[in-house]
């Protein structure tokens, strides 16, 4: 039985998201100054609009309402994405990262910045961007060599439609 009240919350929470279509990456309840905020991460594969979190706010929203999971204070619902340098925890984040740049922590010490190409069951490959005109390599990672991966907000990449085109 869970014991937090992010885990309860959790608990309630994410068969309503899943029906929408979407994952539960992350519930936390905050102390704002005198009032409280419960903060939902969600996220899909295709990545949700604003419509669709707008949709699966009110469900939620109407949820705890008709529950007793949040007390009888005063709280802030707020239900967002995970954002741009999302920290990459399940296998399904490093899917979802395929293609993007990331930067490791490996088990091993030290750190590596790489591009997402593959993603299996095992682990991935990357690619490590040359360095000074040299050729970019390519890498094998397995999932128990990261330690740590977030991915890299890129300003100037390329759109892959302008990369086809």
């Amino acid at each position: 039985m869970s014991t937090t009240q992010s885990e309860r919350l959790r608990e309630l929470l994410e068969p309503l998201v899943t029906s929408q279509g979407l994952d539960l990456e992350e519930v936390a309840v905050d102390s704002v100054g005198r009032k409280r905020v419960l903060r939902v991460v969600v996220d899909s594969d295709a990545g949700p609009d604003m419509d669709r979190i707008a949709d699966v706010s009110r469900a939620l929203s109407a949820k705890l309402d008709e529950t007793d999971a949040m007390g009888d204070g005063e709280y802030d619902l707020e239900v967002g994405t995970p954002g741009a340098e999302r920290l990459l925890t399940e296998h399904r984040h490093y899917v979802r990262a395929t293609g993007r740049l990331v930067k490791f922590q490996l088990a091993e010490g030290g750190d590596l910045v790489a591009r997402i190409l593959t993603v299996d069951d095992e682990g991935l490959d990357v690619e490590v961007p040359g360095v000074k005109g040299r050729r970019a390599t390519g890498r094998r990672l397995a999932f128990p060599e990261i330690a740590r991966a977030r991915v890299q907000v890129e300003f100037n990449r390329k759109d892959k439609k302008e990369e086809e085109a």
